[in-house]
């Protein structure tokens, strides 16, 4: 592919871009917001395909290709390639949004990233995606940008209120599953790299945690995105299912919120699964959730630390200790991105401001993730989760998923119970 002479690192990219469209945001910049909601063949006619709002979807458009061009810019990768795909990329991933709008798909509470993933599949698998396209899926850029997003609305004090229980699930969840998948993954004999990404994938936050962890260790971005359509597959029946298990066990809401957030390893996940419960269990269920969200930036930072001591060459049969410059060129900086949102709209960013500027930031934050999973589709040969040499990570995930989703239970009803 064609570089331009500027190349900055991709995580101060989106670092920048992230504060950007933040600070435009907090400047009085309204950011386009389309509906995608309806319930009717008419209503999606009235509401959604009518001349206001695909004009607002139109200049979204333009506004997040304006986006992800510099952040292609300033990588040093081809503009002209990428804008020829972008849009096609920005139109399946709105028809995935339209189609998740639907009152049918709202009901069961799948995603609009599940739905974009699905497409993605599809074409992915039947169709041989032109190198043009392909320019287009930086995956890793539109999620990265997406989690800077995400730190608007992880909000410390939100935490705090709701008591201490759900951090110090967290705490325990964290630590025992992701101890628990990279001793189950060794023992499997799983790459070093599968192994960092299952574990912080099953034990943090999905895939959030497995991208940050790819950045930290610097990973390979096939075995990035076979993480990541592992956590998405495995998450859809964990989210129907286990509300329906919760009921049969005659647990509390409070216990099953707990269960749920502890477990589920997508946010929006979570909350719709906590949605199928009730009000007290979709709240503990987000708390739980966005404590182990609060736990990212530091996992992704011991991680970093510890590949770095842990995969340095050694010198005359000595390993050598890496520096702080090491360590800090190793580190995903834009987790630093996303502590320093979270704090800013927790400690300095006035609650009439944040509140105004909420919804916005929230629905181009669902924006950038749902083109990152058009693209992990797109890109994702679904036959290839299931060859010979992936059997073993596969179920490396399956077990430590079995074991999270136990010893989370047990966790919730001893603290919740």
């Amino acid at each position: 592919m064609q570089k331009t002479k500027l190349s900055i690192h991709e995580d101060w990219v989106v670092v920048i871009l992230g504060f950007l469209i933040i600070i435009a945001a907090i400047a009085g910049f309204t950011w386009a917001v389309p509906n995608y909601n309806w319930n009717s063949s008419e209503e999606l006619v009235s509401k959604v395909l009518t001349g206001a709002n695909l004009k607002l979807i139109l200049i979204q458009l333009l506004a997040v290709t304006a986006i992800a061009a510099a952040g292609a810019i300033l990588t040093g990768k081809s503009v002209k390639r990428f804008l020829t795909g972008f849009p096609i990329l920005y139109f399946l991933t709105v028809l995935a949004l339209i189609i998740a709008g639907s009152a049918a798909i709202r009901s069961v509470n799948l995603e609009a990233v599940i739905i974009s993933l699905t497409i993605g599949l599809l074409i992915g698998n039947f169709v041989n995606i032109p190198l043009w396209l392909r320019a287009a899926l930086s995956t890793e850029l539109y999620v990265k940008i997406g989690l800077i997003l995400l730190g608007t609305g992880v909000i410390f004090g939100d935490i705090l209120k709701a008591g201490t229980l759900g951090l110090v699930q967290a705490l325990v969840v964290v630590v025992s599953v992701w101890y628990f998948a990279y001793w189950i993954s060794k023992k499997l004999k799983v790459d070093d790299e599968l192994t960092m990404m299952l574990a912080s994938a099953v034990s943090i936050c999905g895939v959030s945690a497995a991208i940050a962890t790819a950045g930290a260790i610097k990973g390979d971005n096939k075995k990035l995105s076979y993480v990541i359509s592992l956590v998405l597959i495995t998450a859809i029946p964990m989210m129907i299912v286990m509300p329906y298990i919760a009921r049969a066990l005659g647990l509390s809401q409070e216990v099953t919120g707990a269960w749920l957030g502890g477990t589920i390893d997508t946010t929006g996940a979570v909350a719709a699964s906590g949605t199928l419960v009730g009000e007290t269990a979709l709240k503990i269920s987000t708390i739980v959730k966005f404590s182990q969200n609060v736990l990212l930036g530091i996992a992704a930072f011991a991680i970093s630390v510890y590949w770095t001591y842990t995969k340095r060459p050694a010198v005359d049969g000595i390993p050598s200790k890496p520096t702080l410059g090491i360590i800090w060129e190793r580190f995903p900086k834009f987790v630093l991105g996303f502590i320093a949102v979270s704090l800013l709209f927790s400690f300095v960013i006035d609650t009439e401001v944040a509140g105004r500027i909420k919804g916005s930031l929230k629905a181009l934050q669902s924006l950038w993730f749902t083109l990152a999973f058009t693209s992990i589709g797109l890109e994702t040969r679904f036959g290839d989760l299931f060859k010979n040499e992936n059997r073993k990570p596969l179920y490396a995930f399956l077990i430590a998923q079995l074991f999270n989703i136990l010893i989370t239970l047990v966790l919730a009803y001893f603290l919740f119970g």
